[in-house]
């Protein structure tokens, strides 16, 4: 299905990474040069059986790095070389739960704050890169097993889980590159995916939560194109709201209102959850889309859980009389007032990641979609339990929260397999890497989310995603039928 207009290799550039682009058989060649290695994102379509099998596809040697994401704090680059040089980055969360696999920190308070990530580094230049030499980088789950077995941990703590999800993204790529086809398309074919499809993109527009200094205790509030009908007509219309939704705070929050946070979403001085929910509805409406976009939240319960095991909406102002203090049952009644008053189709994390009663009393009383983070940290173990206790319907798949990729795609097979939703999801510390949008679409994932329609680390998957819908031609958008695409 490659384009006629374009070779693929200009479509799929890697956006963040010095690539030097193919010359067609119209460019005059420039004098031969020594060759370079080009760092590779995503992959050309598959060539002829001939280039095909000139292909490395054993691993000559893996470097690592410390860069600086999204957030101004240190995360992990590698590079790992077969014939061509493939790069990756780890993103990093804020708000994090309490189970996700160990992000490896120097935690030398002298040096970055205490979030270098050095160790890591080392750990993969001096451990992990010389075990890997000479691995096939085809075989994403021998490769991954490997550093599973040196990590010797169950929550990667020795190696950091940061170390190994580099080298395994960047095996990811390679594996595509040696078999000279798209990233998404060897994605596809590692989980055994049946058909392609484009996310409906969750854009987050308004923050509260750990993510802004607003009296907002709820995370994110964002805005689901359901009713697009492809991918590029749904950021369009998610772009045409957010804007929109611009105007409507500065009039009536004033200029400073429109800072956006580190997922590019607005922090106004909204008091409580239902006037975010309201502007929301105000902006949709305005943009003329009512009933072609619907709303999301992440709540992120666990952090504003108290001691006692209620749940304190007004926690960031401390101390405070306890006036917006609601116990389980209440804060799911709440929920349940949302839903009934907006076009509400998802909430992620409603409860603590261990208050698994709450989550399974929502889930059997509602028919929206009920996401689990915290409570899964896309752990095949812990979403077996939850489908056990029918605590949640969907996973947020964060690769960062376990680790590797082959047990990402094992996390999604088995949601899946549960009948769940699953949601691709980036992570409040960026960077340019758009490694999860090819993900989404070979994993069909129905919904990605990726933070709004601004700031460049959030837009690299966005614009990645319009590079890959235009690539594919005739392939189908997610939609209504996100849940189960």
């Amino acid at each position: 299905m490659a384009m006629a207009t374009q070779p693929f290799t200009t479509l799929l550039q890697n956006p963040f990474i010095s690539s030097k682009p193919k010359l067609s058989a119209a460019v005059i060649p420039l004098p031969p040069r020594r060759r370079s290695l080009s760092a590779q994102c995503s992959v050309a379509v598959a060539p002829s059986a001939a280039v095909r099998a000139s292909k490395e596809y054993k691993v000559k040697s893996v470097k690592a790095r410390q860069i600086i994401d999204s957030r101004g704090n240190p995360t992990v680059e590698v590079d790992l070389v077969t014939d061509d040089l493939y790069r990756s980055a780890v993103p990093s969360g804020a708000s994090t739960g309490i189970y996700e696999a160990l992000e490896l920190r120097d935690g030398d308070k002298a040096v970055y704050g205490g979030k270098g990530v050095l160790n890591a580094v080392r750990n993969i230049n001096d451990i992990l890169g010389p075990k890997l030499v000479g691995i096939d980088v085809r075989n994403q789950n021998a490769v991954d097993a490997v550093m599973l077995e040196i990590d010797g941990t169950p929550n990667k703590s020795r190696l950091g889980a940061n170390a190994i999800l580099g080298v395994s993204l960047s095996v990811c790529r390679a594996g595509a590159g040696a078999k000279g086809i798209p990233l998404y398309k060897h994605i596809q074919e590692v989980s055994g995916t049946k058909e392609l499809v484009m996310p409906v993109p969750a854009f987050n527009v308004i923050n509260g939560g750990s993510h802004a200094g607003n009296n907002l205790a709820m995370q994110e509030f964002m805005i689901l194109p359901v009713g697009a009908s492809s991918f590029a007509e749904a950021l369009r219309m998610g772009s045409e709201v957010y804007h929109i939704l611009k105007g409507i705070i500065k009039k009536k929050y004033g200029q400073d209102a429109c800072n956006v946070g580190d997922e590019g979403g607005f922090a106004p001085n909204v008091q409580d959850n239902r006037e975010g929910l309201v502007l929301l509805i105000d902006a949709i409406e305005k943009a003329g889309y009512t009933g072609k976009i619907k709303i999301g939240m992440d709540v992120a319960a666990s952090e504003f859980l108290t001691k006692d095991g209620n749940y304190d909406l007004n926690f960031k102002k401390q101390p405070n009389d306890g006036a917006h203090v609601r116990s389980p049952q209440s804060l799911g009644d709440l929920y349940k007032e949302f839903i009934r008053d907006f076009p509400i189709v998802s909430i992620e994390d409603p409860f603590d990641q261990d208050d698994w009663s709450s989550w399974s009393s929502l889930q059997s009383s509602v028919d929206i979609q009920i996401v689990g983070d915290d409570l899964l940290v896309t752990n095949p173990k812990k979403i077996s339990e939850a489908i056990g206790k029918k605590a949640c319907n969907a996973l947020l798949l964060k690769v960062n929260q376990i680790g590797t990729i082959t047990e990402s795609i094992q996390a999604a097979l088995d949601s899946k397999a549960a009948g769940w939703g699953v949601m691709v999801s980036h992570r409040s510390g960026e960077t340019e890497d758009n490694f999860i949008a090819d993900l989404s679409v070979g994993l069909a994932s129905g919904q990605i989310k990726t933070g709004a329609p601004c700031r460049s680390e959030r837009l690299a998957k966005y614009n990645q995603l319009l590079r890959i819908e235009e690539e594919l031609g005739n392939v189908r958008y997610a939609g209504e039928a996100f849940r189960a695409p």
